[in-house]
């Protein structure tokens, strides 16, 4: 029996392993070969940090790298922000029937692709959409707003794609803060904001943390929203990382910026598990 179970757990591990190994661990050290690659002539490669310091020097690709850094975490914060008391209503406020109906009406959303979810807003944003034509029949404007292919426009596509994703684990980890924990908190004397800040907040550390990874990963590696809403001008790394591996086929400068996103997203969320003292086993349950 011990030799059958034993057998059955391997079994059961295989595809998992199987999956991390062949689609994440293998192409992950394939790209980082590749990264450390020179191309002296065509077919001809010697092994360089040439396509690292070429990356690392050149002001348009360094201000790109940061910038998506820097807005990435911006959309994280702003989309905590907007999901932390929508999650708090839902899971500590409404019940019964208003309960499901506000959680299904954060779904709905994500019943089609994020392609067709971005059309959506270049309709509403752009210079003969919905928002333009409110404006002027509210005398607000006196001609057509173009609203699109900016920062702005940009930012408001990053936050509603990854909103599912932060009020999904605030909700799960509010569910579990006791009532009465609450109530014992402005019975000894605590405000809205005391209350705030002492009880409902660590509670919901790990959801904060879990959602604001998974929304920061999401809007780092994005490349839809920026390439559609933010236009020419709002320059995204995946864009570049694009561009090098399909428009150039300069895999090695591609797979070079490809190496330093993996390495900045998992630096800042060391960095953020640090900052709130928490573990990954703790944080992802």
């Amino acid at each position: 029996m011990r030799a059958d179970a034993r057998i059955g757990f391997f079994l059961l591990l295989t595809p998992l392993v199987l999956w991390l190994g062949l689609l994440i661990i293998i192409p992950h050290i394939d790209m980082l070969l590749i990264s450390l690659r020179e191309r002296i002539s065509f077919g001809v490669y010697e092994t360089s940090l040439t396509n690292y310091e070429k990356a690392l020097t050149e002001p348009l690709y360094l201000r790109t790298f940061w910038r998506t850094a820097i807005m990435s975490i911006l959309a994280t914060g702003i989309t905590l922000l907007i999901a932390f008391p929508v999650s708090y209503y839902i899971a500590k406020m409404a019940r019964g029937r208003l309960q499901q109906v506000l959680f299904m009406l954060c779904l709905i959303p994500f019943y089609v692709s994020e392609l067709v979810r971005t059309f959506g807003w270049m309709i509403l944003l752009r210079e003969t959409g919905l928002i333009s034509s409110l404006l002027q029949w509210a005398g607000l404007a006196d001609q057509p707003v173009e609203m699109l292919y900016n920062d702005a426009a940009m930012m408001v596509g990053l936050v509603y794609t990854s909103m599912l994703f932060m009020v999904v684990p605030l909700v799960t980890t509010l569910e579990s803060l006791d009532d009465s924990v609450v109530e014992a908190g402005y019975d000894l004397g605590g405000n809205g904001l005391s209350v705030l800040r002492e009880i409902i907040i660590p509670h919901a550390m790990p959801g904060i943390v879990s959602g604001s990874i998974v929304v920061f990963m999401l809007s780092l590696g994005n490349y839809l929203t920026p390439t559609m809403l933010g236009g020419k001008d709002s320059l995204w790394f995946t864009e570049m990382i694009y561009n090098q591996f399909i428009v150039r086929s300069n895999w090695e400068l591609g797979a070079t910026f490809g190496f330093m996103l993996l390495v900045l997203s998992s630096v800042i969320v060391w960095g953020m598990l640090r900052l709130t003292g928490r573990t990954l086993q703790e944080t992802m349950g």
